[in-house]
């Protein structure tokens, strides 16, 4: 039996005794971040949020397996944001959808939310009217027409059932109970709104697709109406991605429950404080960067040493070959290595200790 199945449901009970020490940590570690990004300079700040953005959106979707392109989705803040980056590129209808979806839950989030702006959201998730190859309901809540609505995992013919949603004809009932509750039910401290809100969604599952991805914009529109900011220094989707073999197996846990979901808020807090920790590495990459390009604000590069450049001091995953780099920005061999070569000259690269076939280098940052 699913908690949704329950005749009391949904009304979930939890202890707030066991919950109050986490709570309150969440609460001052909150604080401390906009209290830091208050005393960071503009161009700090703003880049702390463009990162965070960034990570927001590309790991919500790695969750559900789509790797988005990171420097189209960075672009695509950037443009809606109005701020100004070096080297932005085209971003894809599907990049845009969903950039347009987080941004609209974050950057409005004392607005109601809606079925329409849920149809919305879901309709910017699925351009095409496609996931994947296949065709699905956009704009509008399943029918379960191709069966009943499961989480499953393993190969075909021999799925296991995580989950099983409610069926179709009760999800209209079952959401607008869920949107009268989210746009009325003030009461609450918002953090542990936020909680509640991320697992009754994700519990009734009302669309075809993507409802992990808008279960999330729902958290951080919550979130944000804790934090009574617009801008997003801490990103829950970064740490759910990383965490998320133990992210789907507390939430099995609760949906096979009871409604007393103390244990689901307590995991829930602990990811976001972890999210919150990982704010100061961000901050720090973000100096890091600043004081790079200001020593080289004269240094000219071409695009494809900017690019290159700014992986280098992002999340770039090994080390830096020619071959790498050649497949990085589709060039040859030969333009790599004078590219590679050209900025061993202005000091931005140096060559690591090995040769030949094994031959790397790394970005100079002092």
């Amino acid at each position: 039996m699913y908690i949704h199945e329950l005749k009391t449901w949904p009304g979930f009970t939890w202890d707030d005794k066991a919950l109050s020490e986490k709570l309150g940590q969440v609460r001052h570690n909150m604080g401390l971040i906009f209290g830091q990004m208050n005393a960071a300079g503009f161009k700090q700040k703003e880049e702390t949020l463009l990162k965070t953005l960034t990570l927001d959106v590309t790991k919500s979707s790695a969750i559900e397996g789509e790797m988005l392109d990171t420097e189209q989705v960075r672009s695509s803040i950037a443009r809606r944001l109005g701020i100004e980056v070096a080297g932005m590129i085209t971003s894809s209808r599907q990049v845009d959808g969903v950039v347009e979806m987080m941004l609209d839950a974050t950057q409005y989030f004392n607005l109601p939310l809606t079925t329409d702006r849920l149809y919305g959201w879901h309709s910017s998730l699925f351009p095409s009217g496609k996931s994947s190859l296949n065709k699905i309901t956009v704009g509008n809540w399943r029918n379960d027409e191709t069966g009943p609505m499961q989480v499953v995992s393993g190969p075909l013919g021999k799925e296991s059932v995580h989950y099983q949603a409610p069926g179709a004809k009760r999800v209209p009932v079952e959401m607008d109970l869920f949107l009268k509750w989210f746009n009325e039910g003030q009461h609450l401290d918002p953090v542990i709104k936020a909680g509640i809100a991320h697992l009754w969604f994700v519990t009734i599952h009302p669309f075809d697709d993507g409802n992990g991805r808008i279960t999330r914009a729902i958290t951080d529109m919550q979130l944000a109406k804790a934090d009574k900011s617009t801008q997003r220094f801490y990103s829950m989707s970064a740490q759910i991605e990383k965490e998320r073999n133990a992210y789907y197996d507390i939430l099995e846990s609760t949906q096979k429950g009871n409604l007393d979901i103390t244990a689901w808020l307590l995991w829930f807090f602990d990811c976001l404080g972890r999210s919150m920790d990982n704010t100061v590495d961000v901050l720090e990459t973000v100096s890091i960067r600043n004081r790079f390009w200001d020593k080289h604000r004269d240094t000219a590069l071409n695009a494809r040493q900017k690019k290159v450049t700014d992986m280098l001091l992002d999340d770039f995953f090994g080390c830096l070959n020619v071959s790498k780099w050649a497949k990085i920005t589709k060039s040859s061999t030969d333009t790599a290595l004078r590219d590679i070569r050209d900025l061993m000259s202005k000091d931005i690269l140096a060559q690591n200790e090995g040769g030949g076939r094994n031959t790397s280098y790394s970005i100079i940052l002092n």
